[in-house]
This record gives C-alpha cells, sequence and structure tokens, in this order.
C-alpha cells in the first residue's frame, strides 16, 4: 500500500506542501475553499501525521517556529515562503508567529520553546540587543535573519543569516553622492538608541555624508514611531521632508514600501521622480520594480538567506556548529535617480 504522506496530500489537493501544512497547523492566511479541498482529501485518505507518535516514543519534536517581526513585511514574506516550503519537505511542523512593535522576539521564543515543546527557531528581524541569558533560557538551536546578537554573546549560542546593512546603506548613500547630490533626505522608523538594521543604515547614510565632506542635517532625518504601513509611513513622512526642505534632491529610505509611498508622495505635491526628486529604497521586492518609474534599491538576496536560515538551524538540530552567514547586496539601478 503506498504510504501517505504530506506531500501526497498536496499533489491530491493541487496545492503546495506548505499550504497542506498551514491548513493542518491552522496558521496563515489561506481561502475557505482552499482550506476545505485540502481538509476532504486529509479525510478521504484518512491521513494522520504522526510527529506526535514519533515524539512521544523519542522524548523529542519536529516542531520548529518561525518568530517575525512585522510579517506583513513584503521582503519578509518571500523568505516565509521559502522557509514554509523547504521545512515541510523535511517533515517537521512550522509555527509562524508575528511579533509586534512593542513585543521582545527572544522572550516570546522563550515562552514558546516550553510551551509547544520546539526542536528549534528561527527570528527573522528585531533587534541586535538579545543577551547571553535570553539565548541561555531559550535552550534550542536558533537563528536569527537581518540581525544578531549583542557582542558580549557567544557565538556559538546562536547562528545568523544577515547582511551588512550599515556598509549596504553607505553603498547607497555614496551613489546619490556620486550622482551629484548634497541634500540628500533619509526616512527610518525606528529610535535611533536600538540597534536594528533599520538604526545601522542610518549609521551609513551618516557615515557616507562624513566620507564626502557633507554635512549631516537633521531637518533631513525623518523618523517617528508609527503603526501606519510602510506605504503610509514612507508617504507621510516624504511630505514632512519636502516642506522642511525645499531644495531637498534626493531621498533614501530604510524600505522599499517607504521608499514606494514616498515617491507617492513626491507625485502628489506636484513633483515628479527622478526629474525632482530621486529615490532609492532597500530590500529588493517586486512592487519596487513594478512601480513606475521602477525603483532603484538594494536587493537583499531573500531565497538565499531564507535556505541558509534552514540549512543552518538543521545543522545546529542535528549537533553542529553555530555558523553566521553574511551576505553581499546588490545596488540595482531601475530608473528613480538621475545625475544633476
Amino acid at each position: 500500500m503506498e504510504e501517505i504522506t504530506i506531500k501526497t496530500i498536496a499533489e491530491k489537493a493541487g496545492v503546495s506542501i506548505s499550504t497542506v501544512s498551514r491548513v493542518m497547523n491552522n496558521t496563515g492566511s489561506i481561502s475557505d475553499k482552499t482550506k476545505q479541498r485540502v481538509m476532504q482529501v486529509i479525510k478521504e485518505y484518512n491521513y494522520m501525521p504522526n510527529t506526535s507518535a514519533r515524539n512521544l516514543k523519542s522524548g523529542s519534536s519536529k516542531n520548529i517556529a518561525l518568530f517575525v517581526r512585522s510579517i506583513e513585511n513584503p521582503f519578509f514574506q518571500k523568505m516565509i515562503h521559502v522557509i514554509e516550503e523547504k521545512i515541510a519537505l523535511r517533515g517537521y511542523q512550522l509555527i509562524i508567529q508575528n511579533v509586534t512593535g512593542i513585543e521582545d522576539e527572544l522572550e516570546i521564543a522563550i515562552r514558546e520553546a516550553k510551551d509547544r515543546n520546539l526542536c528549534g527557531a528561527i527570528i527573522m528581524g528585531g533587534t541586535f540587543n538579545h543577551s547571553k541569558i535570553e539565548f541561555e533560557r531559550l535552550g534550542i538551536p536558533c537563528v536569527l535573519v537581518t540581525i544578531a546578537a549583542n557582542s558580549e554573546v557567544d557565538l556559538g549560542m546562536y547562528s545568523s543569516v544577515t547582511i551588512d546593512d550599515e556598509k549596504e546603506a553607505f553603498k547607497a548613500t555614496e551613489y546619490l553622492i556620486k550622482l551629484g547630490h548634497k541634500r540628500i533626505g533619509f526616512i527610518n522608523n525606528k529610535p535611533l538608541d536600538i540597534i536594528t538594521p533599520n538604526s545601522l543604515r542610518y549609521n551609513g547614510y551618516v557615515k557616507a555624508l562624513q566620507e564626502y565632506n557633507i554635512p549631516l542635517d537633521e531637518d533631513l532625518v525623518a523618523s517617528e514611531y508609527s503603526t501606519l504601513s510602510g506605504y503610509n509611513y514612507g508617504f507621510n513622512m516624504m511630505k514632512q521632508l519636502i516642506m522642511r526642505n525645499k531644495d531637498m534632491t534626493a531621498v533614501f529610505a530604510f524600505a522599499d514600501v517607504v521608499a514606494v509611498g514616498a515617491a507617492k508622495a513626491i507625485f502628489s505635491m506636484g513633483l515628479s521622480v527622478p526629474n525632482d526628486i530621486s529615490v532609492v529604497g532597500f530590500d529588493g521586492i517586486d512592487v519596487a520594480e513594478f512601480y513606475n518609474p521602477s525603483i532603484d534599491t538594494i536587493y537583499q538576496p531573500a531565497d538565499q538567506m531564507a535556505l541558509s536560515s534552514i540549512e543552518t538551524l538543521f545543522d545546529m538540530i542535528q549537533g553542529g556548529e553555530s555558523k553566521h552567514l553574511v551576505y553581499d547586496a546588490v545596488l540595482l539601478k531601475r530608473g528613480s535617480c538621475r545625475a544633476i
């Protein structure tokens, strides 16, 4: 008799393995029609994942959790899709949990590790401030994606997959400077006293200005707490920048969704991109490419970073050593910047 696996169910239902996994774990956004089709196939084949039974026998679980800071971020969505697919193919159960701006992602992981008997965790986004004590309390293999722990934490206690945010932001700002821009705005959304990918991008912006002897003008920096989406936030911050700086010729936004919102604000105020103001984003998401004009951006290799996070986590689960991978990003020139 043919063994019925999650792959079998996915093929019979005409969906991906990750979709079957989300239906079974009641996670993610799936239409009712798709849920019904998957559940009908599961019932028809009397499919029952035997993960729980194996866990009881072995004393270990096959539950992995993915904790995501701002799950609606399109860049994170690209990585989540890859992680879902690959973990399901390995026969593990993936639990996805959103982390809000007021929550601590590692503290949530510590709690869930006990409640859900996790064998591993991936934390995507957040701060660089996590301590040695927190990792000791977590007690399971953990991979940080786009972030790292503070410098006092032994690198053997966790793995990480990142880019050099400061270096890449320097590259984006330098690109604008070499095009002749000196009045360059920066849109951020985090307090600068907490180390995050965004604060490191701000540091790169400042260092590029210093390198080329351009004074830092605080009026050219827009940053505040907000619950708005990235698009709305970029729109509002850009309007403020333009009102304060009539001579601004370029803006660097910490994320593509913010850059798209900023471009919309420029047009709404009777100006154009790039003729009046050049725009650079960060991440390399699809929507920035299909916007008109396409947004110049620092492209992060989302698929490769996601695959590395999975491989590194399973290496740790199987007793291997931790790894700390730093990927290079690429400056994509698409048409939203011009020389002056």
